[in-house]
Order: C-alpha cells, then sequence, then structure tokens
C-alpha cells in the first residue's frame, strides 16, 4: 500500500497543467523545482489528505511537513503551508524552533517564505507576542529568507493595525539591506500597516527616505493618496 507521501505525490504529478509547467520558473529569479500545478488545484489536495492525517498527533504531522519539504518541490512546500495553520490550536511556543529550522534548510523561494510565514507565523504570533523578539533578531541572519520572514511573518497582524511599534523596529533593522527581496518584504509589512496606521508609516517613510531603497518606499506608499505617495518619492 502506498504511504500518505507517494500518493501526494502521484496526484501532483497526474495534475501537472502545460500552461502552469510552461510558465512557473518565469516568477523567479532563482531555480525552482516545481511539478506545474495550478495553485488552487494544491489546495484542493493538501485538504483531501489534510482529512486522512489530522487525527495524528502533532509531532507525526510535522514528520510529514518535514519529508514534504526535503523534497525541494514547491509544491509540496504549498501543503506544507495549508497544513499547518490547521494545526493552529495545537501551537506551543516551542514550535518556533521547529518553523524556523524549517525556513533556514527549506525555504529557498519567495513564494514558500511567504506560503509559510503569512498564516503560519502570522497567527503563530498573535498568540505568543512575545515571539517578535525572536523576529527581531532574525533581521540580523546571513540568510535572506530569515530576514524576509521577519517582515513577511508581522502581515497578518499589520492588517489588523497590531504591532506598529515593532513592525517599525523590523523595518529600522532592514532598512538598508541589500536584497531586493528583503526590500519588498519590509516595504510591503509598512504598506499593510498603513491601512490603521498611514499618518504614523508617511512619517517614517518621510524620516528615512532618504536612506530607504526605493523598492521598498514604494511598497510602503502603495495604498497611500497620489499627493503623499508624491511628496514621499523626494529625496531628503
Amino acid at each position: 500500500m502506498e504511504t500518505v507521501l507517494e500518493r501526494i505525490r502521484t496526484d501532483l504529478k497526474n495534475s501537472c497543467d502545460p500552461t502552469t509547467q510552461k510558465n512557473f520558473q518565469r516568477f523567479f529569479k532563482e531555480e525552482v523545482r516545481y511539478y506545474g500545478v495550478k495553485t488552487p488545484t494544491v489546495g484542493k489536495i493538501a485538504k483531501r489528505y489534510w482529512s486522512e492525517i489530522k487525527s495524528q498527533n502533532k509531532q507525526e504531522i510535522f514528520n510529514l511537513c518535514d519529508e514534504l519539504y526535503r523534497s525541494d518541490y514547491t509544491e509540496e512546500a504549498f501543503i506544507v503551508s495549508n497544513w499547518v495553520p490547521n494545526l493552529a490550536d495545537r501551537y506551543e511556543i516551542t514550535d518556533l524552533a521547529v518553523f524556523q529550522v524549517w525556513i533556514e534548510k527549506y525555504i529557498n523561494n519567495w513564494a514558500k517564505c511567504d506560503g509559510f510565514c503569512n498564516h503560519t507565523l502570522g497567527t503563530f504570533i498573535m498568540m505568543y507576542p512575545e515571539c517578535i523578539e525572536k523576529l527581531k533578531k532574525w533581521t540580523q541572519s546571513d540568510n535572506r529568507w530569515l530576514k524576509r520572514a521577519a517582515a513577511v511573518s508581522l502581515i497578518l497582524p499589520a492588517k489588523q493595525g497590531e504591532f506598529l511599534d515593532d513592525i517599525f523596529e523590523i523595518a529600522d533593522r532592514l532598512l538598508t539591506d541589500r536584497e531586493d527581496l528583503v526590500q519588498k518584504g519590509y516595504g510591503w509589512l509598512l504598506k499593510e500597516a498603513s491601512r490603521h496606521h498611514q499618518d504614523e508609516v508617511y512619517l517614517y517613510v518621510l524620516k528615512n527616505r532618504s536612506t530607504m531603497p526605493r523598492t521598498a518606499l514604494r511598497y510602503a506608499i502603495e495604498l497611500m493618496p497620489l499627493k503623499r505617495r508624491k511628496e514621499a518619492m523626494k529625496r531628503g
């Protein structure tokens, strides 16, 4: 009898879409490994197998997630991103160490990073806000995905108006980072924070516009009125 992982992989191989296969790589600067399955189809596969494994204990599910990540296929990483938020009622503060290992070992493109961090870590941080201090330490990592994760893990709470001071501190720490995807990460975070705190984010951008990379700045001001966007784009 096939294992769950073998059946998942068979389903993914049988669900390949020629157009998705053709276009997948163009969304990434780095080489990525993929089957070429449409994202909604991956979601359906994840949901189907979740109903089969959800009764297992958390460690067993984490072990399955680890095996999915080991394959390096982007769609298998998406399944992890679909499964783990379902464990939110079983999260413990010590799970952050597991999540950090996954980011450091297995995350190697923006889609894997954002798919995992937005909901898994976003929900986790809202449950355990003291762990934001750990995110701040991630900003000093040599791993660009851990640095991006420090920012995008706060997207969900930022949309709800939470943790503004911490968001600014993380942006401060990443402000002049040379990595394009790190700049986009904290710029996106500032943009989401501006939904509830536009004045504060605008003043933050004005204060830092002389050193903030244009990439991050453009993301940060995206939701602001044209007049503010024009002013922010002027060099201080």
